[in-house]
């Protein structure tokens, strides 16, 4: 089983799809982690992709679709692949469809993850942590017992990411609604795009994700 997991920052998704990986045996394929292992390991489209980066240009869909082919014919991902973090426009969701066939594979499933924007930035701009061990905090669900003081070392001093301010999360959102709007209708017309409550408590949204492939499965 192939899939596409769709999702916003913060909205779960990397929660959701080592759950996925767990149950169904599939492979996380992360662009981004794809792209570093290829650049360290020296792979042929790897030294092409670390040419095109140290020239300051954007890696080619072109070499992104030829990584995922050589990734694709690993043995961890036998089973089936979660998708993350690709497509991300039409033409690459074309190319991919391309590639698939080409290997006598196809996708089963493409799940977003939707979210109440506002409810999303007061999740994560909410969160912080303890300076000196690390324990996580939350404004609004999960302030220490004490406050001011780290529950779990006594330190006082505690830590916000720069990542988690309101209006980055915001822009962060904007840049995923940009990127992901093409390729839901794409999807929709082909039958497989459907939609789980990101904001339910995860094991509810893990259920509902289940019982999606589990239908997908059978067909």
């Amino acid at each position: 089983m192939n899939m596409v997991l769709l999702g916003p920052p913060g909205g779960g998704k990397g929660t959701q799809a080592k759950r996925i990986e767990e149950r169904y045996g599939l492979k996380q394929l992360s662009t981004g982690d794809m792209l570093r292992a290829a650049v360290a390991a020296g792979t042929e489209t790897g030294r092409k992709a670390k040419a095109v980066m140290d020239a300051g240009k954007l890696v080619s869909d072109d070499i992104i679709i030829a990584m995922i082919g050589e990734r694709l014919g690993a043995a961890d991902c036998k089973a089936g692949v979660i998708f993350d973090g690709f497509p991300r426009t039409v033409a690459q969701a074309e190319a991919l469809d391309r590639l698939l066939a080409e290997r006598k594979l196809s996708l089963d499933s493409v799940i977003e993850l939707k979210v109440d924007e506002e409810a999303l930035v007061r999740r994560i701009a909410g969160r912080f942590s303890c300076k000196r061990c690390g324990a996580g905090y939350h404004d609004e669900f999960q302030r220490p017992k004490a406050a001011g003081v780290c529950d779990a070392c006594g330190s006082t001093e505690f830590l916000r990411r720069d990542d988690d301010k309101p209006e980055t999360v915001r822009a962060r959102l904007e840049a995923y609604r940009r990127q992901t709007a093409p390729i839901l209708p794409y999807y929709q017309g082909k039958g497989l795009l459907t939609q789980v409550d990101g904001m339910a408590p995860i094991d509810d949204v893990t259920r509902a994700i289940a019982t999606l492939l589990d239908k997908a499965l059978r067909r």
